[in-house]
């Protein structure tokens, strides 16, 4: 008897410390525990894979990227680099058992194994890819092609000055360098490189494109005889109006360059070649300064030169293609109902067919074999490795770096809700719920904002603006996929053009409405959150939620459209969103919706932020919003970074953020 009640006991305390350890919170420094994994390279046999895993210390406020192959079949996996230092932009040899990838700028190799690491060359680099032959290495590196006004003007040698004839002379969050991205090979001789620059691309412009391109937008034909790269040959006020990228071949035979896409007035970027190298793929915008513009698959037949494109009738994207082992069909991600899928597309009929489904992510992913290795994410799993059956989709985990910490968290429940808009149309919605979340207990809600405005709010892992962290603050996340985003077709994202103010401040507000009504939502406690389009949506909403809200934060927001205007650096942003400038007459309705117009209407407690750096959306946005706010004694506060872009980078000032606005949010709904 005694016997049973302390095995009772001990059981019971075994049960406790289990619910104990899957109980824990999600903390911002605990999100900056967890190591970040991101796919790299599939081995020519389809039978490894490479992948990264960034790790932070927030201490240090650094970060090192340390590389992993792991066996596909088995699981298996090995440390290919040194965990203290840096790698990225792995790539196997085409004769396998050799990995190339970059540490500090410069090109190592290592073995399959991860011994006999041995350096190739002492060029910096940006970017790498051996030849189909193994012979030689394209790489991407700066080459400075413009001059500063100190060179200039020799006997000026330590003037700052700067002296712009055109626009886009800063980009995102950086300042022109005077350098441009260039592209130029190297052959072999023994183990290292030979010395032997060449230029494939030694001009003025780009490629990959700046700042977000990466090597997904170069390629090498199969006979290594093409280097095929995307660029957009414009320089100042016409590169800041226009998404005109093209399709470049140089040929390494001749020397000569040719352009396969002058015809194309959109984005045309990430070709790919088919096994055989008889056909060229790549993605295309249809529409001119349209930066959201449905993704075609195009496709020429590089011998009769008939271009076609494929996913002619599909009404979604279509992004990062990929051919299939026989050449026959191609492998692409694509945003249908609000999830990022995998698809194949066959070459001879256009058939399209979905290979995965689930309330999950598919965020990159490398044919190997008859198989897909690809990253997933979820609201609720932060990034993993994945071997898919590219017949079944069924998939099966090749990784596991974020369980340790996160197989403790306690998650909240996510929900997709389906809310009707105010002309009657069916709008998608993701709830997330707190952990252990008691519908008869009344809980604070956030309204996410998304931003964009044509982005997806979709199932991605996000380290700022975490759902599963919201909800593990005791608040109920109300994420709607208004109108302009992509999931629901292409119209659906086309209909914020020119009504910003219009139909999707009403999705928000009718998602606001829906939430509010359901059970264990405290109506008298919903705050509206949002970053960049989101920040403008919370500005707006502050001057016309008619007492919905009772707190706003808005991160690197749109305050006033007009200064916005003559501020922002990609103009063909505006111009298409904003279907032109304000001194147009007729002026265009959109400038009738700027927040600047109802900050006489402000009544709630607002925290503005915004960082120095972002270009996209510069500072006196926020200045002017923060200053309004005080001006008509609006609890307020601004919290400003002067070392950020558009995005938080640095852990400690993600983690200021992330104390800053919870802190608020209690403060405000009096949590």
């Amino acid at each position: 008897m005694v016997r049973s009640f302390l095995i009772l006991i001990v059981f019971q305390m075994l049960l406790s410390a289990v619910s104990f350890g899957q109980s824990k919170r999600l903390s911002p420094e605990l999100l900056w525990q967890l190591g970040r994994v991101a796919l790299d390279a599939v081995s020519p046999d389809g039978k490894y894979a490479v992948y990264g895993v960034q790790k932070y210390d927030l201490a240090t406020n650094k970060s090192t990227r340390t590389l992993y192959s792991v066996e596909i079949r088995s699981g298996n996996t090995k440390i290919l680099s040194n965990p203290e230092r840096s790698a990225s932009d792995a790539a196997f040899h085409p004769a396998g058992g050799r990995i190339g990838f970059l540490e500090d700028g410069k090109l190592f190799e290592v073995k399959l194994d991860g011994q006999g690491q041995t350096q190739l060359s002492d060029i910096e680099m940006n970017g790498f890819m051996y030849a189909p032959n193994g012979e030689s290495v394209l790489y991407v590196r700066d080459v400075k092609h413009d001059q500063k006004a100190s060179e200039l003007n020799p006997d000026l040698p330590l003037t700052t000055g700067r002296v712009m004839d055109g626009l886009l002379y800063r980009h995102w969050k950086s300042w022109h360098d005077y350098q441009y991205s260039n592209i130029f090979y190297q052959v072999f001789e023994g183990n290292r490189l030979n010395g032997k620059e060449m230029a494939a691309m030694n001009e003025a412009f780009d490629s990959p494109l700046q700042p977000m391109g990466g090597m997904e937008q170069i390629t090498w034909s199969p006979d290594a005889r093409w280097i095929v790269y995307t660029s957009r040959k414009l320089k100042g006020t016409a590169a800041a109006q226009s998404t005109n990228s093209d399709i470049y071949g140089f040929d390494v035979n001749t020397g000569e360059t040719v352009n396969f896409t002058a015809d194309l007035p959109g984005y045309d970027m990430d070709p790919v070649f088919s096994p055989d190298g008889k056909y060229l793929a790549w993605t295309s915008m249809e529409r001119a300064g349209y930066e959201a513009d449905r993704t075609r698959l195009m496709v020429l037949d590089l011998q009769t030169k008939k271009r076609v494109e494929l996913t002619k009738g599909w009404d979604y994207e279509a992004n990062a293609p990929q051919w299939a082992s026989d050449g026959k069909s191609l492998y692409f991600l694509s945003s249908t109902n609000f999830t990022y899928q995998l698809y194949q597309i066959t070459v001879a009929d256009k058939k399209i067919r979905a290979i995965t489904e689930g309330q999950h992510d598919y965020t990159a992913f490398k044919v190997a074999g008859n198989e897909l290795v690809a990253t997933r994410t979820a609201m609720d799993q932060p990034a993993e490795l994945y071997a898919v059956n590219a017949q079944t989709g069924v998939a099966r985990a090749l990784s596991k770096v974020t369980e340790p910490i996160w197989k403790d968290i306690a998650k909240g429940k996510v929900e997709r809700h389906t809310v009707k808009t105010t002309d009657g149309k069916d709008m998608n919605v993701w709830m997330v719920f707190p952990p252990n979340f008691n519908p008869a207990k009344r809980y604070p809600a956030i309204l996410v904002c998304q931003g964009g405005p044509q982005s997806a709010l979709s199932q991605g892992f996000s380290y700022r603006w975490n759902m599963q962290l919201m909800a593990a603050n005791d608040y109920v996340v109300i994420a709607p996929c208004r109108r302009g985003m992509p999931g629901s077709g292409q119209a659906w994202c086309d209909a914020i053009q020119g009504d910003w103010g219009g139909k999707p401040m009403q999705d928000l507000l009718s998602a606001t409405d829906y939430a509010a009504k359901q059970p264990g939502v405290d109506a008298g406690k919903i705050a509206a959150a949002g970053a960049s389009f989101g920040g403008f949506s919370v500005y707006w909403l502050a001057g016309n939620h008619n007492k919905r809200f009772k707190a706003f934060i808005s991160h690197c927001g749109i305050f006033n459209l007009e200064s916005f205007y003559t501020e922002t650096e990609e103009v063909w942003f505006v111009n298409h969103d904003f279907e032109g400038a304000f001194w147009q007459t007729p002026k265009p309705k959109n400038y009738k919706a700027s927040p600047h117009l109802f900050a006489q209407n402000w009544d709630t407690p607002i925290l503005v932020v915004h960082n120095e750096l972002d270009f996209r959306i510069p500072v006196t946005e926020g200045m002017q919003a923060f200053q309004a706010a005080q001006l008509r004694g609006i609890p307020s506060k601004f919290l400003y970074f002067p070392d950020e872009g558009h995005w938080m980078s640095k852990p400690q000032n993600s983690v200021l953020w992330q104390r800053s606005f919870f802190g608020f949010l209690g403060e405000s709904l009096g949590k």
